[in-house]
């Protein structure tokens, strides 16, 4: 689950709680702060509660342990390890009612990107083309779960392609797109290059927990 994001129309006391079981083990009590944060709106999920979303961005070296299962994935489409980037860090918090009483719920989830060493694919711009058509729909549906997607001064973020188009990545499969602004989304892009090529610092370990809140 680490690389996949939250699906949409999931939040709820019992997502919050599988959450909790399967996303990142990080609690942000060391490190430096994030390079940004986003805090969503308070939203009123299908059970009535509410939830805020907070995201933490990158991008940190992966954990050990997130290596791993990276390493693991790549190995079982046939493809090598290059790299892992820890992208960012989803953090939801629920408060509601369960058997009559108040209750409150929460989790992290790491979105990480395995660089496996994927074949180049020949017309990388026709998969731009087909997010470029989709992204208007796309923000709706996220402002579903989420409220309105992530906005500065009224231009909207970007939304991030974990694995990229130049590797085939999907345009518009909502596991495969992370809002993230523009400075780091800028920093990300740049590196990628990098988790892709042999021996570079996104195969080394970085620590469990690489930010404060």
């Amino acid at each position: 689950m680490a690389a996949k994001i939250l699906r949409y129309r999931a939040a709820s006391a019992i997502a919050l709680t599988v959450l909790v079981g399967c996303g990142s083990a990080t609690v942000g009590t060391t490190g430096r702060p994030a390079a940004a944060k986003y805090v969503g709106p308070v939203v009123t999920t299908p059970d009535g509660g509410q939830l805020r979303t907070t995201i933490y961005y990158g991008p940190w070296q992966c954990s050990a342990a997130f290596l791993s299962r990276c390493e693991s994935k790549c190995a079982a489409q046939g493809y090598p390890l290059m790299g892992c980037m820890w992208l960012a860090d989803f953090k939801g918090d629920w408060k509601g009612r369960y058997l009559f009483m108040p209750a409150e719920a929460g989790g992290r989830l790491a979105i990480t990107h395995c660089c496996c060493d994927y074949p180049k694919v020949a017309d990388p711009e026709s998969l731009r083309k087909v997010w470029s058509r989709s992204r208007i729909r796309f923000r709706e549906e996220w402002a579903k779960e989420f409220g309105t997607w992530p906005n500065t001064a009224g231009r909207a973020w970007p939304g991030h392609h974990l694995r990229d188009f130049l590797h085939g990545g999907d345009p518009t499969a909502p596991g495969n797109i992370l809002p993230v602004p523009d400075e780091v989304h800028t920093v990300i892009n740049a590196e990628y290059p990098a988790c892709y090529a042999p021996g570079g610092k996104w195969l080394t370990p970085g620590p469990e927990r690489p930010y404060a809140d």
